[in-house]
């Protein structure tokens, strides 16, 4: 139990440490969030909207330019953690791969990969939300770190994905933002005619939206749409833990071990002659 223990010690450092190595990310947690955040507050008016919640049925009126900042929050923290996982995906599979055919457990290697997306999604919420109070102060500030933190888990779970199964970088890099900016885009009422359409409800950021946006501007909380979004991040994460099986297993041929003190032919190793 001990050795077991220590196994995923180690797997789980040496995952931190990939992410903490990764100057890129920590640029855009520094600048691209605060950065897109604030600019999607600034470039909208600041009149009011009228939004009816899904989540909770109420029909809100918040200004829209703090309804587009949680839109650019939310699309910001799903970029920045899909592109950790991806990269750190990407870069180490044949690392991976190298410590499951050395008998290195697999199960440890996906447990440390899920130990670093949820501390790289609790850090990129907290500051994220931190961000929003530079424009305005969110009712439900808990609930809206959780919601933040629910999306980054399972963008983070799909750039393990995209990084198991594409063979470029540039591949994996189009596919996250274009997942992202479609999915947010169709779920924001002042950029979309559709937010309101029952498409919305399949798409990855559902609960998220819908959570972050009661917890912004609504004093109802909507945690139940929080379990939404968990069951996205349990779907993704279980196609992503096949997927990981798959690129990970051995290219040797699995043909059985033979006793050597069993008599006949196949137990016989035939040298060359010089």
């Amino acid at each position: 139990m001990r050795e077991q223990v220590m196994l995923l010690v180690t797997a789980t450092r040496y995952a931190v440490a990939e992410h903490a190595r990764n100057r890129f990310a920590a640029v855009l947690i520094a600048v691209f969030l605060p950065v897109w955040t604030l600019l999607a507050y600034v470039s909208m008016p600041d009149g009011p909207v009228r939004v009816r919640l899904q989540a909770t049925g109420e029909l809100l009126t918040p200004h829209g330019n703090e309804l587009t900042a949680v839109s650019g929050a939310l699309n910001a923290v799903t970029l920045i953690t899909g592109f950790l996982m991806f990269a750190a995906t990407f870069n180490g599979s044949q690392f991976d791969r190298r410590l499951v055919m050395a008998g290195y457990p697999r199960p440890h290697l996906i447990a440390a990969k899920l130990a670093g997306l949820a501390l790289a999604s609790a850090l990129v919420a907290a500051y994220a939300t931190a961000v929003m109070y530079l424009a305005w102060a969110p009712r439900q500030p808990a609930l809206l770190a959780a919601a933040l933190f629910s999306a980054g888990l399972t963008y983070g779970v799909l750039g393990v994905g995209f990084g198991a199964l594409l063979r470029k970088e540039v591949e994996g890099m189009f596919a996250i933002v274009m997942t992202s900016v479609v999915d947010i885009a169709l779920q924001n009422p002042i950029s979309s005619s559709s937010a309101d359409s029952a498409i919305t409800h399949y798409l990855p950021s559902y609960g998220a939206m819908q959570a972050a946006t009661a917890a912004a501007f609504s004093s109802t909380s909507a945690t139940g749409y929080l379990l939404i979004e968990l069951t996205w991040f349990a779907a993704a994460a279980l196609l992503c833990l096949l997927t990981f099986q798959w690129r990970t297993r051995s290219a040797l041929p699995s043909t059985p071990v033979l006793d050597a003190a069993e008599p006949g032919p196949a137990a016989r190793l035939t040298l060359p002659e010089n």
